[in-house]
């Protein structure tokens, strides 16, 4: 018997709560805790650039280019560090599936702390010339490497140490990735105030530099926490049992692709509208008149609605099940993002809020049980790289190329009707997905 098919036996109907091992109450609170402020310190750091690449980045590091050419450039250098998530995702997954999540989950924030905080340091184009942009991609791809196996690691650890209800529970990482959201934002609002040159010189690199003393803090709770009872369990199985030539976990997912297929397209029409109301809006609102502030503040306000209705949406999974919650949200999603455009060119400030927290709500509901989802869909000794895989996949696709498809669309016609076909499409994949996927809300893991 292979030691995939140990972990697989007894659950495609047993109760969540009736054959899978939790944690101590304390230990649950515990890595609950590690898992939000180790996803809000990691998803700062990427989502940080991400802001960087719309507000700055293309006049620091790619000069020489026009306006526009250098938006593109700096949204290209951040769909780099998307590119290199699923090789974080597959590297961290087959370790995360053979050694343990927690070492790895401590190996992806001190890499992303580094990475970042050099960025921080780094000398612009005007300095070093194109040594600068180079500097700066490498970065990026560290980055996504690190991030590669982040998320997959904290929602994973969240669900097996507490499998009963594992929508509400993985929630709590997913919510770390709002507070990053919120952090970035909030940190980037604030340097962006600084009047005269003083933002442009040196006010962007705070944002980065924060990241050193973020991750000593992240570094300290998660190094307190035990490893997962449900993958201890099903390593003993193996052991047992005498598996002397445990199964490649990256070889089992391909083996049998339809799960990792379900989830990069049950998550990629999230990552889209994430990335256009998280990221791209912001050039697109300074294009369109608002001023900077305005608009980062906007992105901010999004991230708290998400951050709040993140475990509310996430629990009603736990009560109605994953496919009702994600197709309702999937639908609503694609009728949100041509909504807020035509909000947004009212010229009102407060329009411009309410199209992008209206965005944001529907993204809560689409996005909010993904995490449980997709580690459900794969048995133990495949869950960390087939959900890891799935999600950063679709992250590359979804999230990466959006902000540069987006901007290429505006650029050629001026409209931005042409995003919101696009956006509509990829939420249209999701309900196929959904149509498709098994219900897991009830099956144990």
């Amino acid at each position: 018997m292979t030691d995939s098919q140990i972990a697989a036996r007894g659950a495609d109907d047993a109760p969540a709560s009736e054959s899978s091992p939790q944690s101590s109450r304390r230990m649950r609170n515990r890595v609950l805790l590690s898992s939000f402020f180790g996803s809000v310190i990691e998803w700062y750091d990427f989502y940080l650039f991400g802001i960087a690449s719309a507000a700055v980045f293309g006049q620091l590091f790619f000069p020489e280019f026009s306006s526009t050419a250098g938006t593109l450039a700096s949204f290209g250098t951040l769909a780099a560090g998307f590119i290199a998530r699923p090789i974080g995702g597959v590297i961290w997954g087959h370790f995360g599936d053979r050694v343990g999540r927690k070492g790895m989950l401590v190996l992806s924030i001190v890499l992303m702390g580094v990475a970042t905080t050099v960025v921080g340091l780094l000398p612009t184009y005007a300095t070093i010339g194109v040594a600068a942009p180079l500097l700066l991609v490498l970065m990026r791809l560290v980055q996504g490497v690190s991030a590669g196996g982040e998320w997959g690691g904290a929602v994973l650890m969240s669900m097996e140490h507490a499998p009963k209800r594992r929508g509400l529970s993985s929630s709590v990482a997913q919510m770390g990735l709002y507070g990053g959201i919120l952090l970035a934002n909030g940190v980037f609002a604030l340097t962006a105030s600084l009047t005269g040159d003083a933002f442009l010189t040196w006010g962007w690199r705070i944002p980065f530099l924060i990241s050193a003393v973020l991750v000593v803090i992240g570094l300290w709770i998660r190094l307190g926490v035990e490893e997962s009872p449900v993958f201890k369990q099903a390593r003993e199985e193996a052991e047992a049992a005498a598996v002397d030539n445990p199964k490649v976990p990256l070889v089992e997912v391909l083996r049998r692709p339809k799960n990792l297929l379900l989830s990069i397209a049950l998550v990629l029409g999230a990552f889209a509208a994430s990335a256009v109301y998280g990221t791209w809006i912001v050039s697109y609102g300074i294009a369109d008149g608002f001023p900077r502030a305005d608009i980062l503040n906007a992105v901010l306000v999004a991230a708290a609605i998400g951050l709040v209705f993140q475990p509310v949406f996430a629990y009603a999974s736990d009560l109605w099940g994953r496919r009702l919650i994600v197709g309702i949200g999937a639908v609503l999603q694609a009728v949100t993002i041509p909504l807020m455009f035509t909000l947004m060119d009212s010229g009102s400030v407060g329009m411009m809020y309410l199209g992008i927290a209206i965005t944001a709500f529907a993204h809560a509901i689409v996005y909010s049980p993904l995490g449980a989802w997709l580690g459900e869909l794969f048995p133990t000794t495949q869950r960390y790289t087939g959900a890891s895989l799935g999600y950063q996949i679709a992250g590359t696709i979804g999230g990466g190329f959006t902000p540069l498809i987006c901007a290429s669309l505006f650029a050629a016609s001026g409209s931005t009707t042409g995003i919101s076909i696009f956006i509509g499409a990829t939420c249209l994949l999701t309900v196929v997905a959904v149509f498709f996927a098994r219900e897991t809300s009830r099956t144990a893991l």
